[in-house]
């Protein structure tokens, strides 16, 4: 981790009834506890902007400052909550965010962060939800390469509503330490097959981690 304080983590976290959450209170609680909170500018959406009027000037300094955006929320009908899609269309605006003169997110790292309700097995060509996961997330994946950002692959937690509190913290703990040690790690994952990860169990992504970062913990 760098010695500099500076906030380069920009971490948007959508839930929309975050108190009856599982998996995203938890991330947020663990993030709020580790050496991580130090170098990240964490933006609770729904508590910023309960009325849906969201203030841009502020959104895109946030992002301007930033060298990693990570979006943290569940995956709400194969997309995200609807606050975080109002402020994807009002904060990335053309000729800003993309578009000509639109280069204010050129370079940085995209993240998503997510959970489902689905199991692994549902998202499969013979699944529940007939695709990977990985194709409904082709809007995520082609918005950040229009606004020239690299795209990381997602670390996902599936079955959420049925996973255990060890699983949910073990979660936690892999998103905290990537945040810890950001950006080494992403050079090792940036523009790898969406899915790769996903694929992995959850109790062995602690190893998963040691193995592509190097050891670092």
């Amino acid at each position: 981790m760098p010695d500099s304080t500076a906030r380069d983590i920009l971490v948007l976290a959508a839930h929309p009834d975050l108190a009856r959450s599982q998996v995203t209170r938890t991330l947020l609680d663990t993030l709020r506890a580790s050496p991580a909170a130090e170098r990240v500018e964490l933006r609770d959406l729904y508590r910023l902007y309960p009325d849906f009027h969201i203030h841009v000037d502020a959104e895109q300094r946030a992002l301007q400052q930033a060298r990693l955006v990570v979006m943290l929320h569940p995956i709400y009908w194969y997309s995200m909550p609807a606050l975080q899609k109002l402020w994807l269309d009002d904060v990335l605006r053309l000729g800003w965010a993309y578009g000509p003169g639109g280069t204010a997110l050129h370079g940085k790292d995209f993240w998503l962060v997510a959970s489902t309700g689905g199991s692994e097995q549902a998202y499969a060509p013979g699944g529940h939800n007939h695709h990977a996961l990985d194709e409904f997330l082709l809007p995520y994946h082609q918005s950040a390469r229009t606004c020239g950002m690299t795209w990381l692959p997602p670390q996902v937690l599936y079955s959420a509503h049925r996973a255990t509190e060890a699983q949910i913290q073990a979660h936690a703990d892999l998103f905290v330490q990537r945040l810890i040690h950001f950006p080494e790690w992403c050079d090792r994952l940036a523009d790898r097959g969406v899915g790769d990860e996903e694929a992995v169990a959850l109790d062995e992504r602690p190893a998963l981690f040691t193995a592509l970062d190097g050891g670092a913990a």
